[in-house]
């Protein structure tokens, strides 16, 4: 559903009649297919750019390492406006900043439904896993508004295309009965990000999201839907969320919420999201640029040993729950140069550092224990869960999961 009542300006920047907000300045971004440009009181800052798209369904090149050939997104930008987010440099490609661009200039492929399912039909369709939620979120809060995933996710399931969502955004709890639908057709596998628990870290960091708590809730009400439900623990973040007590209680809460598999991850920041997030640094964790700058500075990921020492630390936490290993949309390990498997001393290196720093320099608590604190009283019923609910949940399903 497009928005009404506004008024707009069409891609020549001729201004249209309507009552309501004015749209702003004429549309200048060079999209094809542009139709219009909208802004709504109910996105106060952001701009939505509506196009026509000729194509939504996108190959993966095959020197990728992920496990899926095809992506769909229906938006390009994100009002979630994760700091870290690693698509924030596409938005170059519009001739648009990879910061507060990337947050407030959305781009909306209004015909991806039609486009999507004329492209499944063609006979040369091999019915290959499609990918949604790889470059930004499908569920942003946009989505509640223009409505394109029912359609999308009817055509790939008509079509007998299996498919995955991964994503942030609880409007996914919608489309519930829709995906169940779709399972008893084809394969459909669902995924949930959720990398922290302390509010005041995800209000900072991931500003647009749903809180955290309203993350679990949604992991529950899909496990209750008898979906298996991947958690994306990524990007675990130096400093501030790698603590043994976070990804202790990290793991407690979506095993506690009924989540099945979680993969973790240490933050990487490519080229657009880095300034950004290290601007965010030295604004709010001055006494973390340094440490930033010495463990990102050859490479937008973390060494290797700081990522190895994560992994088997967060793999520890996820058995202690009886979680199995394992992300969404297939993927089996996190992004980025292969680790090797050899053991590292855990007091060594940038582990060694990253306990350093987590000791306050000025007297006031940690990240660790500042998120403690936040955590017990966000979540006083997850506390109690204990290896036998974790036992439990490594038994057989009593019934088929739908998805």
């Amino acid at each position: 559903m497009r928005w009404e009542a506004q008024t707009l300006r069409a891609g020549s920047g001729a201004e249209q009649t309507g009552t309501g907000t004015p749209a702003g300045t004429p549309a200048l971004l060079p999209l094809p297919g542009l139709q219009r440009t909208v802004t709504t009181p109910e996105f106060a800052g952001v701009t939505f750019h509506e196009v026509e798209a000729k194509t939504v369904l996108n190959r993966v090149p095959e020197a990728s390492q992920m496990p899926f050939r095809w992506t769909v997104n229906p938006y390009r930008g994100c009002t979630h406006a994760c700091r870290y987010c690693f698509a924030r440099s596409t938005h170059e490609f519009l001739d648009l900043d990879a910061g507060a661009d990337f947050d407030r200039q959305i781009v909306v492929k209004v015909n991806a439904p039609e486009v999507l399912r004329a492209e499944l039909a063609r006979p040369t369709w091999g019915r290959e896993t499609v990918a949604l939620g790889t470059n930004t979120d499908p569920y942003q809060r946009a989505e509640g508004r223009y409505r394109l995933m029912p359609g999308i996710i009817s055509a790939l399931a008509e079509s007998g295309t299996p498919f995955s969502i991964l994503t942030k955004g609880t409007l996914l709890a919608r489309d519930v009965p829709l995906l169940a639908a779709a399972a008893r057709s084809v394969p459909v596998d669902v995924g949930v990000s959720l990398a922290l628990l302390d509010p005041s870290i995800a209000e900072a960091v991931e500003p647009g999201t749903p809180s955290p708590t309203a993350r679990l809730k949604l992991i529950e009400k899909l496990a209750a839907a008898g979906a298996r439900v991947h958690v994306m623990a990524m990007p675990i973040l130096p400093w501030l969320t790698d603590g043994d007590e976070q990804l202790d209680l990290l793991m407690r809460a979506v095993a506690a919420a009924g989540a099945s598999s979680v993969l973790t991850g240490a933050l990487h920041l490519r080229p657009g999201a880095r300034q950004w997030y290290l601007d965010w640094i030295a604004a709010e964790h001055p006494q973390l640029v340094d440490g930033y700058r010495r463990m990102y500075r050859r490479s937008s990921y973390a060494p290797a040993s700081y990522r190895a020492g994560l992994e088997r630390r967060g793999v520890a936490a996820a058995r202690r729950y009886g979680l199995r290993i394992g992300g969404a949309q297939g993927i089996q390990r996190e992004d980025g140069p292969r680790i090797e498997s050899r053991p590292l001393p855990v007091g060594e290196g940038l582990l060694a550092a990253a306990a350093e720093t987590r000791t306050s320099r000025a007297g006031r608590p940690s990240a660790t224990g500042r998120f403690a604190g936040a955590a017990a009283r966000t979540h006083p019923g997850r506390a109690a869960v204990s290896d036998a609910a974790g036992a439990a949940r490594r038994a057989p399903l009593t019934q088929p999961a739908l998805f």
